[in-house]
């Protein structure tokens, strides 16, 4: 019987840590049929890959995404299969479409994650048939996916369902106890569909979307731990994980975290939990000291399971003007964030009332725990009209000004228009050595790309590349960190068996996910800056990543779907090729059908 696909003599990882081993791999029926140290047949098959020089290793998984409007609008996720990304999980940060109305997850999720509201609410309108989550996942896997995909239940979306928007976000107001067994029963209805769990969001910086609560904090935010315990429970009950991300501005709150992991304290059955985020952050600069070896001794001593994500790369930010999520952390910058009209805004920026205020909270809240550095020395002009301010920080126009820093970074946004400044800064993994022993570190996994999301602000799609790159070159300068099998463990098989997916290994009789690398083509491209228009969301140019010598090919569920830097016909449109994953569950079979075959 022919194979559909052969792979050719490449280095073959297999995902589980292993050595590799130079192999050539024949895929059928969506499944790897036989792994060989010796030539196939090739007779019949119609798609033959020459990996010789090349490295096959199973398809990464990108475990923290925001895809959940724009898997509606363009099922294919093209820039993150493009990079070798072949599956995905949608749902984080409490944020999901599963219970809440079209208009509340637009509002949830719009200014959040820095999409368009009306594309947003466009998709949810046009698109939401369902209102359970057997119904959501049924819809979603009816789909033309490119990759694979798995979900999280979203507290907020949870909490608005059953409380209304409004009652959601208000402080004053605590569920009833019918309300958080309401809360429970649908978080346990979520769980039984095939949902990996839930997530959470107790860092109250991101802001409500829309006219009707605009810039009130995510309803998760104003859970009590009392109902956070009480959905918890059921997540142990079902042996199932939780996402969230702890209170910068109250550090003691993230032992409760660990308390509600721990086996210990909870008669022998401890929840998984995967917290934002470990990282060397320039606001707090020993923390990445005491982090790693923190984690792990709480986890040992309390016989907890948590792990941060981690996000193996610099962690580069943009922004046009004042739009980047990290000014929710002073009211001044909500305030002037709550302002769409730019007329508005500017007024607001110039007011001297305002800038008092802003000053005050600038200079105090920067001694405390912080997600930015807020220096604007490293803070640099990319474009701007008055082309001699760029390559400048905003900090040596202050100093040239003999201005404080905050005020010449909002007078350059007046004089030249707001959104026309755009600037850019580092805020974390900035130390190449504290980078390196991070992506080392037992107690993180892999993740935090926010694919999908921040489009004007970051691109971090090819993470498991760029991890792969800095890897290689590791070990031609001599100065090794981790072995190249390590790397793609931690890309993929640990994911997978963590996440508690069917995906992130590639041995005989597993589903048929990889990707072909050129490490050759593991070049400066791979780190470059670059924009794509979106026609989906109206032409908006996009932030992405460019690596496509370095990704020969990417196959999902057995099809090879991208390849020379090109999808196959019908991608993401007519043809289905992932499928959604269920908790627990093996997926096998072939996926590249055709819609409505």
């Amino acid at each position: 019987m022919a194979y559909d696909v052969i792979i050719r003599d490449g280095l073959w990882f297999d995902g589980t840590g292993g050595a590799p081993q130079t192999r050539t791999l024949g895929i059928r029926d969506g499944v790897v049929a036989t792994v060989s140290d010796r030539p196939l047949d090739e007779t019949g098959c119609p798609e033959v890959i020459d990996a010789a020089g090349k490295w096959i290793v199973p398809g990464f998984i990108d475990v923290h995404t925001h895809y959940d409007a724009e898997v509606l609008l363009d099922p294919g996720l093209r820039e993150s299969v493009r990079h070798g990304v072949t599956t995905v999980l949608l749902g984080n940060c409490s944020l999901s479409t599963v219970y809440a109305s079209s208009e509340d997850a637009a509002d949830l999720f719009s200014r959040v994650e820095a999409v368009p509201r009306e594309y947003v609410y466009g998709a949810l309108n046009a698109s939401k048939t369902w209102s359970t989550p057997a119904e959501y996942i049924k819809a979603i896997d009816a789909l033309p996916l490119g990759p694979n995909v798995g979900s999280l239940l979203g507290h907020s979306d949870l909490r608005a369902a059953v409380l209304g928007l409004d009652r959601a976000t208000d402080a004053a107001v605590s569920p009833t106890d019918a309300e958080l067994v309401k809360m429970a029963d649908l978080l346990d209805d979520a769980l039984e569909a095939g949902m990996l769990g839930m997530s959470g969001m107790d860092a109250a910086i991101d802001k409500l979307d829309g006219e009707r609560f605009r810039s009130r904090a995510l309803p998760s935010t104003f859970a009590s731990w009392r109902e956070r315990r009480k959905l918890i429970k059921v997540l142990r009950k079902r042996g199932r994980l939780l996402q969230s991300a702890p209170n910068v501005a109250k550090p003691s709150t993230g032992m409760l975290f660990f308390l509600a992991s721990s086996r210990i304290l909870n008669r022998g059955k401890g929840v998984r939990m995967s917290m934002l985020v470990s990282a060397d952050a320039k606001s707090m600069p020993l923390s990445v000291y005491v982090f790693g070896p923190g984690t792990r001794l709480l986890n040992k001593l309390l016989g907890a399971s948590v792990r941060f994500q981690h996000l193996p790369v610099p962690f580069e930010l943009y922004s046009d003007g004042i739009d980047l999520p990290v000014f929710e952390e002073f009211g001044a910058g909500t305030a002037a964030l709550h302002l769409r009209d730019q007329l508005e805004r500017n007024e607001l920026l110039a007011d001297k009332e305002y800038r008092r205020k802003f000053r005050r909270e600038f200079d105090r809240i920067k001694l405390g725990p912080s997600l930015w550095h807020r220096d604007f020395h490293d803070a640099v002009i990319v474009e701007c009209p008055d082309k001699s301010l760029v390559g400048k920080s905003f900090g040596a126009i202050a100093d040239e000004r003999k201005l404080h820093p905050l005020d010449a970074f909002l007078d350059v946004l007046i004089e030249n228009g707001e959104r026309n400044v755009r600037w850019t800064t580092v805020v974390a993994n900035h130390r190449p050595k504290l980078l390196d022993a991070l992506a080392k570190e037992g107690s993180v996994h892999m993740g935090f790309s926010d694919a999908g999301a921040h489009l004007r602000n970051m691109a971090f799609y090819n993470f498991p590349v760029k991890l792969l790159k800095r890897v290689r070159d590791a070990h031609r300068a001599g100065a090794p960190f981790m072995s190249t099998e390590q790397a793609v463990h931690r890309l993929t098989g640990e994911l997978g068996e963590w996440f508690g997916i069917d995906a992130g290994t590639l041995r005989q009789g597993d589903r048929a996910d990889f990707v072909v690398i050129d490490p050759a083509g593991l070049n400066d491209a791979v780190e470059g800056y670059y924009e794509d228009e979106v026609p989906f969301y109206g032409g908006l140019r996009r932030m992405v990543n460019r690596n496509d010598d370095a990704v020969v090919a990417t196959g999902v569920g057995g099809a090879v779907v991208f390849r020379a830097g090109q999808f196959r016909d019908g991608y993401g449109r007519t043809v289905k090729s992932g499928r959604y994953l269920r908790a627990g569950q093996r997926h096998r079979g072939k996926s590249a059908l055709k819609i409505g075959a």
